[in-house]
């Protein structure tokens, strides 16, 4: 049996995860790439602007509205166990859930922490920033693939 809470839960969790992943995307593909165009200190204070502005954006609401409906779809798949459909419910959700979110919380924000303590000027700026774009983007490249891969496990549970 089908429950209509765990549809609109499944369309809405695929598309905010879709959301999410779009914008890592957007990140490890451009984003990224053009900070590391700039001089050190430009790129640093660039990041640092989006990581401050970025807390009180739409992003957040939605990045963790698809947690809350990640752990909803993963208690509904194992209460109405469905099978083949219970476990893609369980892909989808841990996805999101340790792949999107839980490495944002280990490695990205950590990362994102450290830049906003620097003055850009330094040389010891220079070098983190360096590392940073190294390190961040390619937990940003995991990231983003666990966004998409959970809609996709979001979409195929609906059919």
């Amino acid at each position: 049996m089908t429950y209509p809470i765990t549809n609109i839960a499944l369309i809405a969790a695929a598309l905010g995860s879709s959301l999410i992943a779009g914008i890592f995307f957007a990140f490890s593909t451009f984003i990224i790439q053009a900070f590391a165009r700039l001089p050190a200190d430009q790129g640093i204070a660039a990041m640092q602007s989006i990581n401050t502005t970025i807390l009180r954006s739409p992003f957040m609401a939605v990045f963790l509205l698809t947690l809350m409906l990640s752990v909803f779809i993963a208690v509904m798949a194992i209460v109405y166990w469905r099978g083949g459909v219970s476990i893609l419910m369980i892909a989808g959700a841990a996805l999101y859930i340790v792949t999107s979110f839980l490495s944002t919380i280990v490695f990205n924000v950590p990362l994102n922490d450290a830049l906003d303590k620097v003055d850009g000027r330094t040389a010891e700026a220079a070098q983190l920033w360096t590392t940073y774009l190294s390190d961040w983007t390619r937990w940003n490249h995991v990231r983003t693939v666990a966004s998409l891969l959970a809609a996709c496990a979001f979409v195929r549970a609906l059919f």
